[in-house]
C-alpha cells in the first residue's frame, strides 16, 4: 500500500487531454500523466470529476479544458458556466483537501480591452461576454478554495490540429480567393506547443517538491497583432510551405464590420513579465512561433488545405 500510494504521489491528470494544449502537454509529461478527456469525464457533470480524482489521486492536476465557444457561449451561458467556472471549482477544492497542486488555463477576456496598455495581473477583470465571464468566475473559484495553484492567463492559443484562428484561416484561403479580416483589435497569438513547454516546467517542479506561490501569472506569446497582421503573416508562410491556397486579396475591416454574437476585447494584451519575474517563463515571439508551427504542422495543414 505504501508502495502504491508513493507510486500515486507522482501522477499528473489532465482534464482536456485531447485538446490543443492538453495534446501537447500529454506528449511531454510522459509516464507520469494520466490524460482525461471529454469522453472519459464530463465537465459539467461534478459528481464525475470528482470521481474521477478519488481514483486516480494525482499530486498535481492541470486543467486544459473549457468551453472556448465564444459567440456560442452568448447562446449557452449555463453549459459554459459549468465547465468554465463550476469545474474548475469543484477540481480546486478537491485539490485543496487533498494536498494537489492545480494548474488551470484562463484568458485575455477576463478584460474589457478598453485601455490603452498592456493588462498586467494587478488590473481589474472587467469581462465584455459570457466567455469571459465564465473563466473569470472560474478563476474566482479556484482562489476562493485555497490550497496550492496558478492560473495562467493566456491569449489567442493555436496549433496545426483542431478549431482555431490558424487552421480556420488556412481553410479560408484555400477555399475563397477573398479573405476579410479586423484589423483593429489587438492580441498576442499563442502556439499550444509553447504553452504547454511553459506548463510542463511548472508541473516538473511541483512534483518535485518546490513551493511556488499560488496566483494568476500571465502567459502569452511575445509580441502584438491585430487578426489582419496575424492572418497575412499565416499566409505568407503557408505560401512558403506550398500550402494549397485560393487566396487572392486579404482585406482589413473594422470590428464593427465583422458579425459575431459576442463582443471582442479590442485591446487583449497582456503584460507578461511577471512570469519572467517569478517563474523564468518566456514565449517566443509570436511571428518566430509561427514559423515553427507551420514547418512543424506541414502536413497536417497541407491535408486541410487539400480537404
Amino acid at each position: 500500500m505504501a508502495d502504491e500510494r508513493r507510486q500515486q504521489a507522482g501522477r499528473v491528470v489532465v482534464f482536456g487531454a485531447a485538446g490543443q494544449v492538453g495534446r501537447e502537454l500529454v506528449a511531454r509529461l510522459g509516464a507520469a500523466v494520466v490524460p482525461l478527456t471529454r469522453r472519459d469525464v464530463d465537465l459539467a457533470d461534478a459528481r464525475a470529476v470528482v470521481a474521477a480524482l478519488e481514483d486516480r489521486r494525482p499530486a498535481v492536476v492541470v486543467n486544459a479544458a473549457a468551453y472556448t465557444q465564444v459567440d456560442q457561449a452568448e447562446a449557452e451561458p449555463g453549459l459554459a458556466f459549468a465547465v468554465n467556472a463550476a469545474a474548475p471549482g469543484v477540481v480546486a477544492g478537491w485539490c485543496a483537501r487533498h494536498g494537489a497542486a492545480l494548474v488551470h488555463y484562463s484568458t485575455d477576456h477576463v478584460f474589457s480591452g478598453t485601455g490603452d496598455r498592456a493588462y498586467t495581473e494587478d488590473d481589474e477583470p472587467d469581462p465584455i461576454n459570457v466567455y469571459g465571464r465564465t473563466k473569470l468566475a472560474g478563476e474566482r473559484r479556484i482562489a476562493d478554495a485555497g490550497g496550492r495553484w496558478l492560473v495562467l492567463r493566456t491569449s489567442w492559443v493555436y496549433s496545426a490540429r483542431g478549431r482555431n484562428f490558424l487552421t480556420a484561416m488556412l481553410r479560408l484561403g484555400a477555399q475563397r480567393e477573398v479573405v476579410r479580416v479586423v484589423a483593429d483589435r489587438w492580441s498576442a497569438p499563442t502556439c499550444a506547443t509553447h504553452l504547454a513547454g511553459a506548463t510542463a516546467s511548472l508541473v516538473a517542479r511541483l512534483l518535485a517538491g518546490e513551493r511556488l506561490p499560488s496566483g494568476v501569472v500571465h502567459v502569452a506569446g511575445a509580441g502584438v497583432a491585430t487578426p489582419h497582421e496575424f492572418a497575412a503573416a499565416i499566409f505568407a508562410g503557408a505560401r512558403c510551405h506550398g500550402l494549397p491556397l485560393r487566396l487572392r486579396d486579404l482585406q482589413a475591416i473594422r470590428d464593427d464590420e465583422y458579425p459575431a454574437a459576442a463582443a471582442r476585447p479590442r485591446n487583449a494584451r497582456l503584460d507578461t513579465r511577471a512570469a519572467r519575474r517569478r517563474f523564468g517563463l518566456r514565449l517566443p515571439h509570436w511571428r518566430a512561433a509561427l514559423a515553427e508551427c507551420l514547418a512543424g504542422g506541414k502536413e497536417e495543414l497541407d491535408a486541410l488545405c487539400a480537404a
